[in-house]
């Protein structure tokens, strides 16, 4: 077997999307791979047969991100083929293709073209079509003109594109840009006669919507606002045939996550944030037709509805919550795993996987399941849950375990003086020499409400062949453990890092053949944050890897996509409340008692986590004299280390390693 290498990433597959046929015998999902001298992901739809329990690639153009069914043996996706629709695209009309194709192979056909652009398509009938599309106040409406008229409206619209106008926040989003005045709107399309039918307002975002089962009815999530995005959201109910949509929140400040049809009733997901603010675990709740709401999850049910378990090969969104006959079937993260779920309509839960590792993402059809997982230390695959026995069906990453040497995390906890307990990792360099003194790597996850648990990380496998011990930990503020755990509002920088000095001191401890003299710490976003903080307490480490980080939070109020009300929530403070608690809680304002040698890696595209939080670190540093470096990845977000373009991530990993490798590695 060989070492892991640090391109080998660049191999792997990546699964999302999955959905059953209408019928329950196909399986669709989409498979992404990397092209690392084209610099992309290519994304294509595969069928899996359930009767004859064998794969299929259905397309080849490298570019289908998503696909509804028209029938059972019938796909619609949208793509971008012909030549001359790209030049379109290019010049800045609005629109998107959907091809259609069959599941019994043969090529792809354009089915029809919608003057949006769409985001989710789901069937009515056969000439209607819902979808969610965004809307733009200040784009040219384009509907109905002539080819000559579109080409003149946007050539006087590509006038304005030198200008940016921001009138409300947030004014931006990570991975999207600027967004002011954008929303994504519900649409009822005809095919046939090429009519769009707007359902919501131009100041609505829609953020969800379903379909009842006889396609007469809609439920929409939704957000409206101007001037300034208020933290809640309402319950819609719209009536397709009749043409009325009618408010049915249960609350005027809620935050609904899920909804769906169950006969006369509505089984819905949220939180009124009372206790824990926007990151507090949501409850499932039933709501009958004479709009009274009871909450079905038992009072001691308090863990997050969705995968929080932390890895950087993922690609592409999957299922996290399914209504299925009378049950809904929703993910958790308990501790370092993630589970899957069910709860009927009378309250009664019943955890489906017992098995450590983490559900990405699933599918159910009439009781029947498979879902994308991680499992011991292999890659993405598909399995069948049949009675709590999972059966794997695929195989596209089995050649890693195969060909590549990997270390197995092994758990180690301690207790907190408050009594309780944190848990944590510690992985091995691979070939480990009894006798042999190791550098280490301190690893932080970001959030803070998400969590490491055993499944592949790339990253700390190929330290871990590099000759490294890589270790991390759940410190208090992850998911996984309750709303309690998870709380630390106003707290940052305190309990979360006592947590992880003594994990960092019980590591030292239990696993002496790490030379305390040569560990280094890293952590993105939250982690990121963490990692500056460390360097302005401790001297403790050597060399330290700050990434998409936190440094100062009265510049991140007013500049993070979600920094007025995040940073308000999570700090208790706003600039103008108590501008010295969050000066107390950025690590600015230790900056100058630095003397740890850091890197700083920063997307000039972040939105979530803006470059001048980097600027404003590194800049301190480096005035005050410390070894620093900041390396910019240009055209990249906050989502560089799981989504980044190939050669990016190839960068991005080599610099970190070099890095540490200069100041932890001793030469031979």
């Amino acid at each position: 077997m060989e070492k892991l290498k640090l391109d080998d990433f660049t191999k792997y597959k990546f699964l999302s999307g999955l959905k059953f046929s209408p019928n329950g015998s196909k399986l669709a999902f989409i498979l992404h791979e990397m092209d690392v001298e084209e610099n992309k992901y290519l994304s294509n739809i595969h069928i899996y047969d359930l009767e004859n329990k064998a794969f299929t690639k259905l397309t080849s153009s490298n570019t289908a991100k998503s696909f509804v069914f028209k029938d059972e043996n019938t796909l619609l996706f949208p793509d971008m083929r012909d030549k001359k629709d790209k030049e379109r695209k290019e010049k800045g009309e609005d629109f998107t293709l959907y091809y259609e194709i069959s599941l019994r192979g043969g090529e792809a056909s354009k089915a029809f073209e919608i003057p949006l652009i769409v985001s989710k398509l789901e069937l009515i009938d056969e000439d209607r079509y819902l979808l969610l599309a965004e809307y733009n106040h200040r784009k040219p409406n384009l509907e109905g003109l002539s080819q000559e008229e579109k080409q003149k409206t946007l050539k006087e619209f590509e006038e304005e594109k030198d200008y940016i106008v921001i009138d409300e926040i947030p004014y931006w989003a990570n991975g999207a840009g600027f967004t002011n005045k954008t929303r994504r709107r519900a649409y009822i399309y005809n095919i046939k006669d090429k009519k769009l039918k707007a359902i919501t307002d131009v100041f609505t975002n829609v953020d969800f919507i379903k379909l009842n089962r006889d396609k007469t009815k809609l439920l929409l999530i939704t957000n409206s606002f101007t001037d300034k995005m208020q933290l809640k959201e309402d319950l819609y109910l719209y009536d397709i045939e009749k043409d009325t949509l009618e408010k049915i929140s249960h609350l005027d400040h809620f935050s609904y996550g899920f909804a769906d049809f169950v006969g006369d009733s509505i089984i819905f997901t949220g939180t009124d944030m009372a206790q824990y603010g926007v990151n507090e675990n949501p409850k499932i709740y039933l709501m009958d037709q004479n709009r009274r709401v009871k909450e079905l999850l038992p009072v001691d049910f308090d863990l997050s509805l969705w995968n929080s378990v932390g890895t950087d090969c993922r690609f592409g969104a999957s299922n996290q919550i399914k209504l299925d006959g009378d049950y809904l079937y929703f993910i958790t993260t308990e501790y370092g795993n993630a589970h899957l779920n069910r709860i009927d309509m009378e309250g009664n839960t019943e955890k489906l996987t017992r098995v450590k590792g983490s559900v990405d993402g699933f599918d159910v059809h009439d009781g029947k399941i498979i879902f994308i997982g991680f499992r011991d230390l292999k890659l993405q695959e598909l399995y069948e849950l049949n009675d709590g026995e999972e059966v794997q069906l695929s195989n596209f990453n089995e050649w890693v375990l195969k060909e590549r040497k990997l270390s197995q995390p092994e758990r180690l906890t301690f207790t907190t003086k408050e009594g309780i307990s944190i848990e944590g990792w510690v992985m091995k360099p691979v070939d480990f020499e009894e006798g042999k003194k190791y550098p280490a790597i301190l690893n932080i996850h970001g959030g803070p409400k998400t969590v490491y648990g055993e499944i592949f990380f790339h990253e700390m496998q190929y330290w871990a062949n590099e000759g490294y011990v890589v270790f991390f930990c759940n410190p208090r503020g992850s998911d996984g453990r309750g709303n309690e755990f998870a709380d630390i509002r106003g707290k940052y920088g305190t309990i979360d890092y006592e947590d992880i000095m003594n994990f960092t001191d019980l590591v030292l401890e239990k696993y002496p053949f790490i030379d305390g003299e040569r560990v280094g710490v890293t952590g993105g976003s939250y982690g990121g944050f963490m990692t500056n903080w460390i360097i302005g307490h401790t001297n403790r480490f050597k060399a330290a890897v700050s990434q998409r980080s936190i440094s100062n939070w009265i510049s991140n109020f007013g500049t993070t996509d979600i920094g007025y009300f995040f940073v308000e929530d999570q700090q208790s403070a706003t600039p103008w409340t108590d501008a010295e608690k969050l000066w107390w809680h950025s690590p600015m304002k230790y900056a100058d008692k630095v003397q740890t040698p850091t890197l700083f890696i920063h997307s000039d595209e972040d939105f979530r986590c803006w470059i001048v939080e980097a600027y404003q670190m590194f800049t301190s540093l480096k005035y005050n004299g410390v070894e620093a470096r900041l390396v910019i990845f240009k055209g990249e977000n906050h989502d560089l280390s799981r989504s980044g373009r190939p050669k990016q991530r190839i960068r991005r990993l080599k610099e970190i390693t070099q890095w540490f490798d200069k100041y932890l590695k001793i030469e031979d």
